[in-house]
């Protein structure tokens, strides 16, 4: 989209506010001094929804039989929200970002200003309520695209690279200009210790988590999708995930915190006392996982 700092852009956004809260298309062409018709294409080009879009429920059923479609029961949106207010929580549960909802929603204009104001408001009781709200509207409608979407970030946050590579060291003979080398004295062939990597046949490992697959100098590697980005969205959708892969979830930060303790003490050197204080850090973020999922006895 060209422009996009103003001009046309700057009022198909605005437009977009006013279509929102409710204003007909013929009040948004007089106010913006558009033709009817070009709000309406603005309408399908961005893809404008009123809040009102949230409160149908969802008719399809996910094939999934694991997915919960059953409806539940929500609150309507406190009459002590503000026009401004309405509009953060819309658009703060679209991209989960309070700096660019307090931005679109017209608070600022400036980001170090939109950053202060969407911190303030997330903490507001009737602002935290209606996120809640809207996220439990959110839930009931998301659809099969989405699960799946959900579904692909949990299969590349929990990859384990042992289910694609057999990888160890092995027996091989040396090979020197004019084959296997032997023992002058036993007549024997020779052999040395190397360090080997095969891939796992593609038809019994998840493709779709596979980033990259080359054959180097070195010999073949293989790259899985970004755990770190799949660790973050899930962070965002954290309520949605079941209790196993919410637990999960937890114990992969520890062990990339943990990860992150054992190069910096590479790095630093082997300090007795820092060394302590990790320990101590890593048993407290053990101990928070333990708090809150605590062992189930069988």
């Amino acid at each position: 989209m060209k422009n996009r700092g103003g001009g046309v852009a700057q009022s198909h956004e605005l437009a977009q506010r006013d279509y929102i809260l409710g204003m007909k298309y013929r009040e948004i062409a007089d106010k913006y001094k558009v033709s009817i018709d070009t709000v309406k294409s603005w309408k399908v080009r961005y893809k404008w929804e009123r809040d009102k879009t949230l409160r149908k429920t969802a008719h399809t059923a996910h094939k999934n039989k694991n997915v919960c479609t059953q409806e539940k029961e929500v609150q309507e949106p406190s009459e002590e929200l503000t026009d401004k207010e309405q509009l953060f929580c819309y658009y703060y549960v679209r991209c989960w970002n309070a700096t660019q909802a307090s931005l679109k929603s017209g608070y600022t204009a400036n980001k170090s200003s939109a950053t202060v104001q969407g911190s303030r408001l997330l903490k507001t009781e009737r602002v935290e309520k209606e996120v809640a709200r809207l996220k439990t509207l959110l839930i009931q409608e998301i659809h099969i695209s989405a699960l799946d979407v959900l579904q692909q970030y949990i299969n590349i946050a929990f990859a384990d690279i042992g289910d694609y590579v057999t990888f160890g060291k092995k027996e091989v003979p040396i090979i020197g200009m004019f084959g296997p080398v032997t023992d002058p004295e036993t007549g024997e062939e020779m052999t040395q210790m190397v360090n080997y990597v095969d891939l796992n046949e593609h038809s019994l490992v998840d493709t779709s988590v596979i980033a990259e697959v080359k054959q180097g100098r070195d010999g073949v590697s293989i790259k899985l999708a970004d755990k770190m980005k799949a660790l973050e969205k899930l962070e965002i959708y954290f309520d949605l995930l079941p209790d196993k892969f919410q637990r999960k979830l937890a114990e992969e930060k520890i062990d990339i915190e943990r990860q992150k303790l054992e190069i910096a003490r590479t790095k630093v050197g082997d300090d007795e006392q820092e060394e302590n204080n990790d320990d101590n850090f890593i048993n407290a973020l053990s101990g928070k996982v333990s708090e809150v999922w605590p062992d189930e006895k069988k």
